[in-house]
C-alpha cells in the first residue's frame, strides 16, 4: 500500500499488520504500539530546559513540567540545567573538594606576561549561566573547551595592560571587572548562549624559580615604606614643635616690640616737658639735672657735701679722716 514520498498514517500501519500478519495482528500491534508510543513521555525539571531534536535536527526548546516527543530512535532529546551557575577553572583544577581541598596546577594555561614584560602565575575561575540552551549546544563545537580558551585569552589580553605591582596588588579588582567584560564580548561574538556572571582571581604570584627574588624585592618594599612612614612621623613631630617656638618667639618680639615702642613714647615725652621746664628756668633745670644723675649714679656710694665757701675744705677733711683711722688702729 504505496504512498506519496513513502509517508504512512497510523491507519495505513494497521492495513499493513492485518494484510501481513491477519486479522489478530491488530490486536497485537496496536498496544505494543501504544507502549511504544509512551516512551515519548518525559518530566523536565524546574532547573532544566530540553531540546528536542527529530533525525537529529533541532526542532524546539521545552521547559520544565511533564512533556511528550516522539520516541527514540526517530527522535532524541538533551536536558541540561540551565539556572544552575557553572564554573570554569582556568590555570587550575580541582581534585578534591576536601577538606582540605586539593589542587592541581595547569602551568600552560596559567603562566601570564604582564605589561612590563614579568611573568606571573595566575589561577583563576569564571562563573557562567546557560541564557539560550540551543545556542549554547550547537554553535560551539565544545562549550567547556571553547570558554576555557575565550577566558584564557580574555585574562591574557587584560593582564597584558598592568604592570606586576598593580596586578599583584591594587589592579586585581579591575583586571577582574575588565577581563569578564572582554570574555563576555567574545562569547557574544560566537553566539553562545551564555552570561558571564563573574571572573574571580584564585592565586596570582610569580613562578615558583623567582619567588625569593620577588620576595626580597618586597621585603625592600616594606622597609622603604617603614622608613618613609618614621620620616613623617619625625616631620609631624618636629614641625609642630617648630612652629611652637617660632610662634613664641614671634610673641615675645612683638611683646618687646610694644614694650620699647611705650617707652620710647614715654621718654618722648618726658624729654618734652624737661624742655618746656628748661626754657623757662635753664639754670634751675641744669641743676636739678645734675642733682639728680648724682642721686642716679652715686645713691650706693657714702658721700660728703662740703660748701665751696670753706677754705681748705677738702683738705680738711681728708686730715680730719686720717685722725680717725690712726684712732681705730
Amino acid at each position: 500500500m504505496g504512498r506519496e514520498n513513502n509517508m504512512y498514517t497510523v491507519e495505513d500501519l494497521l492495513e499493513l499488520v492485518k494484510k501481513y500478519l491477519g486479522g489478530f495482528g491488530k490486536f497485537i500491534f496496536v498496544p505494543i504500539f501504544f507502549l511504544y508510543l509512551l516512551t515519548g513521555v518525559f518530566v523536565v525539571g524546574p532547573d532544566e530546559e530540553v531540546v528536542l531534536l527529530l533525525f537529529g535536527k533541532y526542532q524546539k526548546t521545552s521547559g520544565p513540567g511533564i512533556n511528550w516527543y516522539f520516541p527514540r530512535p526517530i527522535a532524541s532529546r538533551i536536558k541540561v540545567k540551565t539556572t544552575k551557575v557553572y564554573r570554569a577553572e582556568i590555570g587550575f583544577r580541582t581534585v578534591s573538594q576536601g577538606p582540605p581541598a586539593k589542587y592541581k596546577d595547569m602551568k600552560e594555561e596559567s603562566l601570564i606576561l604582564t605589561g612590563d614584560e614579568n611573568i606571573l602565575d595566575v589561577d583563576f575561575s569564571v562563573q557562567y549561566k546557560i541564557s539560550d540552551l540551543k545556542k549554547f549546544l550547537f554553535n560551539m563545537g565544545d562549550p567547556s573547551k571553547t570558554i576555557k580558551d575565550a577566558s584564557e585569552a580574555s585574562m591574557r589580553q587584560i593582564v597584558g595592560k598592568y604592570n606586576i605591582d598593580e596586578t599583584l596588588t591594587e589592579g586585581k579588582s579591575n583586571i577582574q571587572i575588565e577581563t569578564r567584560e572582554k570574555l563576555q564580548e567574545i562569547l557574544q561574538k560566537y553566539d553562545s548562549g551564555i552570561t558571564v556572571l563573574n571572573v574571580q582571581l584564585q592565586d596570582v604570584q610569580p613562578p615558583a624559580e623567582v619567588v625569593q627574588a620577588f620576595k626580597d624585592v618586597a621585603s625592600a618594599r616594606e622597609d622603604k615604606i617603614r622608613y618613609i612612614n618614621e620620616a613623617n612621623g619625625y616631620m609631624n613631630d618636629i614641625i609642630p614643635k617648630a612652629r611652637g617656638e617660632a610662634f613664641k618667639v614671634l610673641n615675645d618680639a612683638e611683646g618687646y616690640r610694644e614694650k620699647r615702642t611705650k617707652e620710647a613714647q614715654g621718654d618722648v615725652v618726658r624729654f618734652l616737658k624737661l624742655y618746656e621746664n628748661y626754657k623757662l628756668g635753664k639754670e634751675v633745670t641744669k641743676t636739678r639735672l645734675y642733682l639728680e644723675n648724682l642721686e642716679k649714679n652715686l645713691k650706693d656710694v657714702d658721700k660728703v657735701i662740703i660748701d665751696s665757701d670753706v677754705k681748705n675744705g677738702v683738705l680738711n677733711l681728708i686730715q680730719e679722716e686720717g685722725k680717725t683711722n690712726e684712732k681705730r688702729n
